[in-house]
């Protein structure tokens, strides 16, 4: 009987010790009420449920045990709307129709600045299209236009791309860069070699390189390439090691126009 008891009470202590997370959101869309939300996260190479909860009055919640901290999407049906990471403590997520943040903890508000100035830059690209017609309208000549919003366009763009390296370089031992460079490269059709992730690569730790997905993104990325460059013999194209649905996209300098997060409006 004691033996029952001693057993019994170690199961508390160690439940009450474990680490947990508590996942907080709240919403002013109204068209995300009633909706069913899932937190998912790629574990052994496939995306999987992590837990899942019911928009009511804008509210919701995720809650539970934390084996390890790891990146996660918040998906509403099968379309992965914001990221978020799944770590100790209180994380409260907010929903409206000018911003959509996760804060709360370390590597989330680390993980939002970073949104911020991302979508920062994405809202100077947008806006180059407006500046156009503008210019147009004032009657400025159209090769004048181009060549100008072109030299813009290149400095927003290299901003872009040093924003996301710094920052994927500067969290190469947490899960926020494996996780921002499966953002980034879910935006293409098949793993490719661009100097961005070579340069990210020719600096990364052992710790980096050795993330499930990033391993077998730099391994097929090379295979396909020297295929294309007929080094070797013709094989099935590889696909990532998870699906691109897995992460939001993060658009890259050549195609710099939506938002990290995407969250349906009214």
């Amino acid at each position: 009987m004691n033996r029952i008891v001693y057993a019994l009470v170690t199961v508390l202590v160690m439940t009450s010790c474990a680490e947990s997370y508590n996942i907080q959101g709240s919403s002013s869309i109204s068209s995300l009420d009633g909706s069913k939300l899932y937190l998912k996260a790629v574990k052994d190479q496939e995306l999987k449920n992590i837990d899942s909860c019911d928009v009511v009055h804008g509210k919701f919640r995720f809650a539970g045990l934390l084996d390890t901290v790891r990146m996660a999407s918040i998906f509403m049906d099968d379309e992965s709307i914001m990221p978020v990471v799944v770590e100790k403590g209180e994380i409260e997520i907010k929903i409206d129709n000018a911003k959509q943040r996760v804060s709360g903890t370390p590597l989330n508000d680390k993980l939002y600045d970073f949104i911020t100035l991302h979508n920062r830059l994405n809202n100077e690209m947008n806006e180059l299209g407006h500046k156009q017609s503008q210019m147009l309208l004032e009657g400025i000549d159209e090769d004048e236009i181009n060549q100008q919003l072109n030299i813009e366009a290149a400095r927003i763009a290299k901003q872009e791309d040093s924003l996301v390296t710094n920052f994927i370089v500067d969290n190469f031992d947490n899960v926020l860069g494996p996780g921002v460079f499966m953002m980034m490269t879910s935006s293409y059709p098949y793993p490719i070699l661009t100097p961005q992730i070579e340069d990210i690569m020719s600096k990364a730790t052992k710790k980096f390189k050795e993330d499930a997905y990033v391993k077998e993104y730099y391994r097929a990325a090379n295979e396909i390439q020297a295929r294309q460059n007929g080094l070797v013999d013709d094989t099935p194209q590889t696909a990532p090691a998870v699906p691109a649905s897995a992460a939001p996209q993060l658009q890259t300098p050549d195609s710099l126009h939506a938002p990290l997060t995407n969250i349906p409006q009214e």
